[in-house]
């Protein structure tokens, strides 16, 4: 096993691959942070609000107040930096701890798309990103490699493959195959596209993208990595990308999967992606080339290979933790989140949290819009962790204001995949007395129906 892990880390290949892929990442995380800045984000969801829901065991990131904004400015430039190839090794680390902490200030903004740049950020600390076509490759040709180990960019498509094939084996399920749910929701309220607005209406589509959209995920993955079916392929990804960004509004994510899938070309392709950029910028790729051709960057250690491999066997593996809650998972929710389920439900919910006075039994309603943004509220009346904080938050804030002997109740109801509303959260147990843990919460109250499947 040694000999042959060894081996497979001597195997080299180009580095224009992951020249480009270190590009185009820069660039679009560049756009996504000006993106973001330019729409008012920072201020409308790290500064006005009045309460943040955190991360477990993450409680200690917070937003900075106006010093958020230099947070962000901190990432754009380092973003910058990436594509540049530009003291890339601290740019990619800055990088990845700006938008990891960017992430983690308030759950209520939580995507897969962010977790997945989370993750390629990591990752590419570990990968020589800047050994070719780089100012860092320009200033010191000592760091300046045609070669680099297959691994380092193997490392990439594995995890972009993982992330479309988890994809597809959460769509197989009753609700997404047999009941085109949540498409028969969300696609006719696209009903004033041009040209496209009266098919989203028709319910034979609502099962064609569900049956499709499941099959596009698991089989792209070998589409990409097998060479004749390579380029269909990506033409796939081009159209399922470009697709879901007309009819969903989820940023930058359909571009950085597009350009992501780039990857999996030959150098010869990412050597004439360079060119057309050298021509655009002015740039001659002559002197990227120059002096280089028969060296071969190589790690010193087996270390970095070492933790690659151990982070993409922790992607393999934490999607699964849901198996270890007997509940059902679009219901409670427990070991949802980081597991690349990606669009797979709408859930409608109504908290009304209740403040009582354990002695004296005197008791009144709180008013959510008091303490939360109507973003807020929505994500929170449906998750039932954002439930138990906010109810532990509202009982040290009544607590603090002088009100005695203090109990916090919540009745609510959730509508899950078109569903009737069903009672959620149960409305007799005093919620300041549960703690939050990966453990599960016996306080959701029982799901109504069955899903089968992942």
């Amino acid at each position: 096993m040694a000999s042959r892990l060894n081996a497979y880390r001597n195997i080299t290949t180009e580095a224009a691959p992951l020249a480009v892929f270190r590009i185009f990442f820069g660039l679009m995380m560049f756009f996504g942070i000006v993106r973001f800045w330019s729409y008012g984000w920072i201020d409308k969801l790290y500064i006005q609000p009045k309460f943040f829901f955190s991360y477990y065991g993450f409680e200690w990131v917070r937003p900075l107040g106006v010093y958020t904004y230099l947070l962000f400015f901190i990432c754009g430039i380092s973003a910058i930096c990436i594509a540049l190839g530009y003291r890339y090794r601290m740019a990619i680390i800055l990088f990845f701890l700006s938008f990891t902490y960017i992430e983690l200030m308030d759950k209520t903004t939580y995507l897969n798309h962010y977790y997945f740049i989370s993750c390629l950020s990591f990752l590419m600390i570990f990968l020589p990103a800047n050994a070719y076509y780089s100012m860092d490759a320009q200033r010191n040709k000592d760091k300046a490699y045609k070669q680099i180990p297959k691994w380092t960019v193997d490392a990439i498509k594995l995890l972009i493959a993982l992330v479309y094939f988890y994809a597809g084996l959460a769509k197989l399920n009753s609700d997404w195959l047999v009941g085109a749910m949540p498409l028969k929701i969300w696609l006719p309220a696209q009903y004033d596209l041009p040209l496209l607005g009266n098919l989203m209406q028709q319910q034979w589509l609502h099962y064609a993208f569900s049956w499709g959209g499941a099959a596009y995920d698991l089989a792209i993955p070998f589409l990409l990595f097998y060479r004749p079916t390579r380029w269909a392929a990506f033409g796939l990804v081009v159209i399922f990308h470009l697709m879901t960004r007309i009819l969903f509004p989820i940023g930058m994510f359909p571009y950085v999967m597009i350009v992501s899938a780039l990857v999996f070309f030959d150098a010869g392709v990412h050597h004439k992606i360079l060119k057309t950029l050298s021509t655009i910028f002015r740039i001659k790729k002559e002197k990227a080339d120059a002096g280089i051709r028969n060296k071969t960057y190589r790690n010193k250690t087996m270390a970095p290979m070492l933790i690659v491999g151990l982070f993409i066997a922790f992607q393999l593996l934490f999607p699964w933790r849901y198996l270890l809650y007997k509940n059902e998972l679009f219901w409670t929710e427990e070991g949802y989140r980081f597991s690349w389920r990606v669009m797979l439900m709408e859930k409608a919910g109504y908290a009304q949290f209740k403040i009582v006075d354990k002695k004296k039994g005197t008791a009144f309603l709180v008013d959510n819009t008091d303490f939360l943004s109507t973003f807020q509220e929505k994500q929170m009346s449906t998750q039932p962790d954002f439930i138990l904080q906010y109810a532990q938050f509202l009982g040290k804030h009544f607590t603090a204001q002088g009100h005695k002997n203090v109990a916090v109740y919540v009745e609510s109801y959730v509508a899950l995949n078109g569903r009737l509303s069903q009672p959620y959260i149960d409305p007799k147990v005093n919620l300041l007395e549960q703690e939050e843990s990966f453990g599960p919460k016996d306080w959701i109250l029982e799901f109504k129906d069955e899903i089968k499947g992942f």
